[in-house]
C-alpha cells in the first residue's frame, strides 16, 4: 500500500524533504538527478546521430553541386534569350522611325506600340529590380547588365516613335528640316 507523502521532514534534524512510499524513502533530489540523467542521456542520443549523419554525408555532393551550377546556367540561358529578343525587337521598330507620310490608322497602330512597349518595358523593369539579390551575389552579372541595357534600347526606341511620330511633326522646324533632308 501506498503510505503517506509528506512535504515536510519528519525528522527536524534533516533539511531535507523526503517523500514515503510503502515504507521506502525517495529523495527528490536524487530523483531530479535521475531526470536530468535521462533527459541529457537522450540529447546525447540526439547529438550523436546527427553527427553521425553529418559524418556521412560529403558537403561538396557533386550531384547537388552539379544541378545547382544547371539552374545558374539555365537562368543565364532565360536572360541571353530574352535579351536576344528585346534586341530583335528594338531593331524591328527602329525601321519603323524611317516610315514617312503614314495615315491616321498607322499612327494610331504606333501609338499602341508604343504603349505595348511601354507596358513591357514596365514589366521587365520590375523582372530586373527583382534579380538585385542575385547580381549582388555576383550570378550572372554579364547577362543581367546586357539585359539592362537592352531594357534601355526598349525605352529609348519608344521615346524616339513618341518623338518622330507625335512630338517632333507638330514642331515647324523639324517640318522644314525634314524636307529638305528628304530632298538630298
Amino acid at each position: 500500500s501506498i503510505g503517506q507523502l509528506w512535504s515536510k521532514d519528519p525528522y527536524p534534524c534533516n533539511n531535507s524533504s523526503y517523500i514515503y512510499i510503502s515504507n521506502q524513502v525517495l529523495n527528490p533530489i536524487k530523483m531530479e538527478f535521475l531526470t536530468y540523467k535521462s533527459r541529457i542521456s537522450e540529447i546525447f542520443g540526439d547529438v550523436r546521430k546527427f553527427s553521425f549523419e553529418v559524418k556521412k554525408e560529403y558537403v561538396f555532393d557533386e550531384v547537388k553541386i552539379n544541378n545547382l551550377l544547371d539552374k545558374i546556367l539555365e537562368f543565364k540561358r532565360v536572360f541571353n534569350d530574352r535579351t536576344n529578343k528585346i534586341n530583335s525587337l528594338v531593331e524591328k521598330i527602329e525601321q519603323i522611325t524611317w516610315f514617312n507620310n503614314l495615315d491616321n490608322d498607322s499612327l494610331m497602330s504606333i501609338n499602341d506600340l508604343i504603349s505595348s512597349l511601354r507596358d513591357l518595358h514596365s514589366t521587365f523593369l520590375r523582372q530586373y529590380i527583382s534579380l538585385n539579390y542575385i547580381r549582388s551575389k555576383g550570378i550572372a552579372k554579364e547577362e543581367i547588365k546586357n539585359f539592362k541595357a537592352a531594357l534601355d534600347d526598349l525605352k529609348d526606341v519608344a521615346a524616339d516613335l513618341d518623338s518622330i511620330f507625335f512630338f517632333l511633326p507638330n514642331i515647324n522646324d523639324f517640318q522644314e528640316t525634314t524636307k529638305e533632308l528628304s530632298l538630298v
